[in-house]
């Protein structure tokens, strides 16, 4: 019998997509239409702690301390079927997670929670799997939860299969990176990725000319990134992040996760750049501005944003490490 003495905690941050995943070819195995490209982040991260324990009736699943319903625990079943049929286990689950990372706002929670609760059934079923193999149980969670596998820059190659869609490191991201992540609004989004995803692959004219040129900037970002050519780096990173956008309000009914203050963050990035700082702004599934930086230009930037946003508003982070288990 699998005893609740086995819990295993697991760490996992969250990562920000530079070059962006935008679109399944296979909704089931969650294989993407594109590679791509992100940072992890340090101060955005989830922890999950998982046992198996013939004793209990069911699968019970807490976040923050709070007793889920059964439609989420119902999500995380389903996911923990793939460890325990890999494993031959037949007994339920004790999940604890708590996330530090507002959910659903659009700073990839999903990444870092199906990272996490991946990374803690792995050892508490006693699996082991290599960090490849982890990255394509995670990718089965969420996109996203493939790159959170490993700390710095990470690439999510598209492959052809369940068996070759995984992430791999790029770089570890040590050469004077970071970010300032702008809070603009940290409720819970209308419109979930999934379903906007959804409906720009389904009805935006732009989508195959955004899977094109993301090809190209993914080549062109892994070249600056080995050559540390941080503007190089930036100058991609905000483009592809707009062109994601315009393929959104492509979409029909058009989307758009912008909100007024979200605009302000852009235009102030712009003005910081004319002044000589450089940096670069990207969004995903969210009204919240990430800003690509130098982390030795971090104070700087949080300094000049303090004029129009609060300090809660305004978090600064450094490069993440890769997944790692937590001792109680």
């Amino acid at each position: 019998m699998t005893k609740l003495s086995d819990t295993r905690k697991v760490r996992a941050y969250t990562n920000i997509a530079l070059i962006k995943y935008w679109g399944k070819r296979d909704d089931k195995l969650i294989l993407p239409t594109s590679s791509s490209l992100s940072l992890t982040l340090d101060a955005f991260y989830t922890e999950t702690a998982v046992s198996f324990d013939e004793s209990l009736e069911k699968d019970t699943f807490y976040l923050d301390d709070n007793l889920q319903d059964e439609a989420a625990t119902l999500k995380v079943s389903r996911f923990l079927n793939l460890f325990r049929e890999q494993a031959d286990l037949k007994a339920p689950a004790l999940i604890k997670s708590t996330n530090y990372v507002p959910t659903a706002a659009g700073l990839a929670s999903s990444a870092s929670g199906m990272a996490a609760l991946a990374g803690a059934a792995n050892l508490a079923s006693g699996l082991n799997f290599t960090p490849q193999e982890l990255s394509i149980f995670a990718r089965q969670g969420s996109g996203s939860a493939s790159r959170s596998v490993y700390g710095g820059f990470v690439e999510w190659q598209k492959g052809t299969s369940s068996a070759d869609s995984y992430a791999v490191k790029i770089d570890n991201a040590d050469w004077d990176i970071g970010m300032v992540v702008v809070v603009v609004n940290k409720n819970q989004k209308e419109l979930s990725s999934r379903e906007g995803m959804k409906q720009t692959v389904a009805t935006s004219p732009f989508y195959a000319g955004w899977i094109e040129s993301t090809a190209v900037d993914l080549v062109n970002i892994k070249k600056a990134i080995g050559q540390r050519d941080f503007e190089q780096v930036g100058e991609i990173t905000e483009s592809n992040g707009m062109k994601i956008h315009g393929t959104m309000l492509g979409a029909n009914p058009p989307i758009s996760y912008w909100e007024p203050d979200s605009v302000l963050a852009m235009q102030l990035v712009r003005k910081l750049r004319k002044q000589g700082i450089p940096c670069y702004f990207t969004m995903d599934a969210g009204p919240n501005v990430k800003v690509l930086c130098r982390l030795s230009d971090s104070k700087e930037i949080k300094t000049a944003f303090l004029n129009y946003f609060s300090e809660e508003q305004l978090i600064v982070s450094g490069p993440g490490s890769d997944l790692k288990e937590i001792t109680f």
